[in-house]
């Protein structure tokens, strides 16, 4: 089984207060982007890495075997320019602000997706969730033991993402990530039991909280 990655690297990270996007702050002397990276390019069924990402911040990936890709004006337009250059079968998308994935996790991952065509790391939500209204008022209250929250890598066969894009294409439709593409078109998606520690650097907050997770890694510096 061999499987192209698609590292996401193109978002501009606007709610980190930083002039430099968060997936390009320095971690343990290298770019957040690249621990992740590296863990693909590591794997024994990761036989292709493509790195979405503007031309100015291709030179973070300089000492890496990869390709590139020009990120879209939507996430599933990045993973789409994305998919033309992929050379296999399987694809597995990250998101580049997720520094803390295991070779562990996407081993999980590979094996439990492979036999489903499309499966996703995610976590059973720890607090209540309210679904409201337009004015901000309760409309109900889920039962949060079916409620998860997603993470990625995510794994699809290059044959459902295709189909995918279509259906999206032909109905004018957005989604916030890869394997709602495959639900578009009715196709079973797994959970796949992921980690606390392999999230998402969004906010000012996630900084400390990856000084705290990785105790070494030098000052990580949010300048307007």
């Amino acid at each position: 089984m061999k499987i192209s990655a698609i590292l996401l690297a193109g978002g501009k990270g606007t709610r980190i207060g930083s002039s430099l996007p968060k997936q390009y702050l320095p971690l343990d002397e290298k770019p957040i982007a690249c621990h992740s990276l590296e863990v693909f390019l590591n794997h024994p069924a990761i036989a292709q890495c493509i790195v979405v990402c503007a031309p100015e911040y291709r030179s973070y990936f300089s000492n890496y075997s990869v390709q590139f890709a020009e990120p879209g004006e939507r996430r599933q337009d990045s993973l789409f320019n994305g998919l033309q250059l992929v050379e296999h079968n399987w694809v597995c998308v990250h998101d580049a602000a997720r520094p803390f994935l295991t070779s562990e996790l996407l081993t999980q991952l590979i094996e439990e997706g492979k036999e489903i065509g499309a499966a996703t790391l995610a976590l059973p939500v720890k607090n209540t969730v309210k679904e409201c209204d337009p004015n901000g008022f309760v409309r109900s209250t889920p039962d949060r033991s079916y409620i998860w929250e997603v993470q990625t890598p995510q794994l699809l066969s290059k044959e459902v993402l295709e189909k995918g894009f279509a259906y999206a294409d032909a109905h004018q439709l957005t989604v916030t990530d890869d394997v709602s593409l495959a639900e578009l078109i009715d196709h079973p998606v797994k959970l796949v039991s992921g980690s606390y520690k392999n999230f998402k650097i969004t906010t000012p907050e996630d900084i400390i909280i990856c000084r705290s997770i990785n105790s070494h890694s030098p000052t990580m510096e949010v300048s307007t």
